[in-house]
């Protein structure tokens, strides 16, 4: 009997940590930056730390407390099922460690505020780790919303003022080729278009290749699969945006993913357990998988020309449904 095997997308971890301290002028009103070096840095270290006790114990409710948006989507989908499937926690655990650290800092005026950290990692080879950290008042923690890898000498050069602070980007009424905004909702409505003809988006893993990849799954001997789209931009799903020395942005966007596969009278599916704790029902005729995406674009002015082209896609299992 032919088989067909769904897999968990492994995610890695990101923690948070409140500031010490507080800032004397009103984050509210004034044009500040969103956080000092020294305190950017602390985050990251606490950070690191605290990805690792929650990667060692697969602890769901530490990661869901410093942990927010689709990063902390994925990650507490993938640390739940973990746990199930490991009780004891991680016997393969290997301690995260961060080296070669720049700090992304902007000034901003009212709240949430956010800034990223750029790091090399003990993991993914010479994978740079960008992470967006944000929070929405003096009294929040700070809590990681994306995380995105990309290769060295592949991130643009981001614009900064004399004192080093990057520019943020507001989330519409900018220059850009594609509002920040409404990336999310663009690139949903291309995965599920006909006709991409006037697609701003460039050719590409995440976008010629995804849409490949669904014609070619969506019909087989043993299964017949559906693809619906949406997109998230609600509350910590937000996107984040820096302005980048060429007049474009880089920008970070979540969104949503559903595949609904019916297979044959006795055809049997395999599936890892991981998968199979994030599964609720019996797949006996169908299953829904539900998948979360974060992604890192670069989005050139639209004076510029050119096209939207992904930096960095990280997709995870978030739920699964069987009926």
């Amino acid at each position: 009997m032919s088989r067909r095997r769904l897999g968990l997308a492994a995610a890695a971890l990101a923690l948070t940590v409140p500031l010490a301290g507080c800032m004397t002028v009103h984050g509210e009103r004034a044009l500040i930056p969103s956080a000092t070096r020294a305190q950017a840095a602390q985050v990251l270290a606490h950070f690191a730390a605290q990805n690792n006790k929650a990667t060692k114990a697969y602890d769901e409710q530490a990661v869901a407390s410093i942990e927010a948006g689709p990063l902390g989507a994925i990650d507490q989908a993938g640390v739940r099922a973990r746990h199930v499937n490991s009780p004891q926690g991680n016997p393969d655990f290997t301690p995260l460690v961060f080296s070669d650290t720049t700090y992304v800092i902007p000034k901003q005026r009212g709240w949430p505020k956010f800034f990223l950290a750029e790091t090399k990692t003990n993991r993914n080879g010479d994978a740079r780790w960008l992470l967006a950290f944000r929070r929405s008042s003096p009294t929040d923690p700070w809590k990681a919303d994306f995380l995105a890898t990309a290769a060295p000498g592949a991130l643009p050069d981001f614009l900064v003022d004399k004192d080093g602070y990057a520019r943020a980007v507001p989330l519409a009424g900018t220059d850009l080729l594609v509002q920040p905004g409404q990336l999310s909702s663009q690139y949903a409505r291309y995965l599920d278009a006909g006709d991409t003809s006037g697609t701003p988006f460039a050719p590409g893993p995440a976008t010629t290749g995804v849409r490949a990849d669904h014609q070619q799954n969506a019909k087989s001997a043993n299964t017949v699969t559906q693809y619906a789209d949406q997109a998230d931009t609600a509350g910590d799903f937000a996107p984040v945006a820096l302005r980048t020395k060429d007049g474009g942005a880089m920008v970070f966007f979540a969104s949503r993913h559903q595949s609904r596969s019916t297979f044959r009278a006795g055809y049997r599916l395999n599936l890892d357990k991981d998968t199979q704790a994030l599964t609720s029902g019996t797949p006996k005729t169908s299953i829904t998988l539900s998948h979360v995406a974060q992604s890192m674009v670069r989005v050139p002015a639209k004076s510029a020309g050119g096209q939207v082209e992904f930096l960095s896609r990280l997709v995870g299992l978030v739920s699964a449904t069987g009926a």
